[in-house]
Formats: structure tokens, sequence, C-alpha cells
């Protein structure tokens, strides 16, 4: 069984209106690494998801979610 990481990044950042540049500065990366993240080609770290759950004010687990595969 294969585990796989979702993320509703793409979905939170479009219902602000944030462009990728804007949630990039917010939780300090580049703005490459918010596509690669919202395209599921990067899982973030735990440091950087928990500035995902403060920016968003959300919990972690509300913006992403472990999946298994078989």
């Amino acid at each position: 069984m294969t585990t796989v990481i979702r993320n509703r990044v793409k979905e939170l950042r479009s219902i602000r209106g944030w462009t990728q540049q804007q949630l990039a500065d917010a939780v300090g990366v580049s703005r490459q690494s918010i596509n690669s993240i919202e395209r599921d080609r990067y899982v973030p770290s735990l440091l950087l998801a928990l500035n995902f759950a403060r920016t968003f004010d959300l919990s972690v687990d509300q913006i992403f979610t472990l999946e298994g595969k078989k």
C-alpha cells in the first residue's frame, strides 16, 4: 500500500482570492514551491504545514489528508 498526502492549498488560496506569490510570501517560501505543493509534486515539511495552518486559520488536517492507495 502506498501512502499519498493530498492537500487543499489551491482551493483555500483561491477562496481567499490570493495569488501564489501572496501565499508564498505569507508562509515564507517561493511561488514555485506553492505551485509544486498545489500540483502534489512536493510534500511540505511539518513546519511549513503548520505555517499553512496558521495562515489559513485552520488545523493541519483540514488542509492536508493522508490517503492510502492499493
